[in-house]
């Protein structure tokens, strides 16, 4: 995927590397959904001694947010959401149902070996590196 001018979407940003790969990469906005407090001043410390407006840091629930994010806003979306999460199944349904993705979007799930979520609209791939796994989508 080329980067270059993508809108981008980090859920569960933890301490923002993504978020910030991605700028690095070339997309000219990504927007950082983090709830814990913590992790959410790292990342917005970050963004200052890097002097970038580029990124736009929401300290909230990704659910909540996924309910009302605009359709069809982003041109990438990763979410690295707790593998303990109970709801983490939820996720890629939300960003799918929803409509989050442009046309030729891509969103990347990384989960553990416990999820298959190739029976779902848009899946295209797995890819398995060690324990962890990412599930690709596609529009």
């Amino acid at each position: 995927m080329d980067f270059d001018d993508a809108v981008a979407l980090d859920l569960f940003a933890g301490t923002g590397s993504i978020s910030f790969e991605l700028l690095s990469r070339g997309c000219s906005s990504v927007t950082a959904i983090e709830q814990d407090r913590t992790h959410a001043a790292f990342i917005e410390k970050t963004a200052n001694e890097l002097k970038t407006n580029a990124l736009n840091l929401i300290r909230g629930d990704v659910f909540r947010f996924l309910q009302t994010a605009t359709p069809a806003a982003f041109d990438f979306i990763f979410a690295d959401p707790p593998y303990t999460l109970s709801t983490l199944p939820d996720v890629p349904r939300l960003v799918l149902d929803r409509g989050l993705l442009r046309p030729d979007g891509v969103f990347v799930m990384e989960h553990s070996k416990e999820n298959d979520f190739s029976a779902l609209p848009c899946f295209k791939q797995i890819r398995v590196y060690g324990s962890v796994h990412f599930s690709v989508f596609g529009v």
